[in-house]
């Protein structure tokens, strides 16, 4: 008795951070029970930094690269969530999505300073990310 699995896009700007996190974390966290995904208005890399974070909570996210959202446009997703103020403004409306949410999470490839400062604000990011898909997307999700 095989249920279907849950589809889940992140959208962010350049798909190098935060959704990528995002992306990373559902995998770790919910195992197989999400089919997820990851993608930008445009794509770019995936940020150092954003793998050094999430690396430090034991969650490697090295092999993910970087995927602009044309490639799903055609599919049907349980969830679209954006991470963004940009993304969501960019794609007002998504064909294709059962559920739309949205997540306001502070970009951390814009901190400046130091490395030390600037890895505080992708640790922030992960762990903000983290709660949100704890608390909205698994938390409903078990068994």
């Amino acid at each position: 008795m095989s249920e279907r699995r849950s589809r889940v896009l992140f959208l962010c700007t350049h798909n190098s951070a935060r959704s990528q996190m995002a992306e990373g974390w559902l995998r770790h966290l919910a195992g197989d029970r999400f089919e997820v995904h990851s993608a930008g208005t445009q794509a770019t890399r995936v940020q150092p930094l954003a793998i050094e974070a999430m690396r430090e909570v034991g969650v490697d996210i090295s092999g993910q690269e970087s995927k602009t959202l044309d490639r799903y446009l055609g599919e049907r997703w349980d969830y679209v969530i954006t991470v963004c103020d940009r993304a969501r403004e960019a794609c007002p409306f998504f064909p294709g999505a059962a559920r739309r949410l949205h997540w306001s999470i502070p970009d951390p490839s814009q901190a400046g300073g130091s490395q030390q400062e600037r890895m505080r604000a992708y640790r922030l990011a992960r762990d903000m990310l983290r709660e949100k898909i704890e608390s909205e997307l698994l938390a409903g999700s078990e068994g």
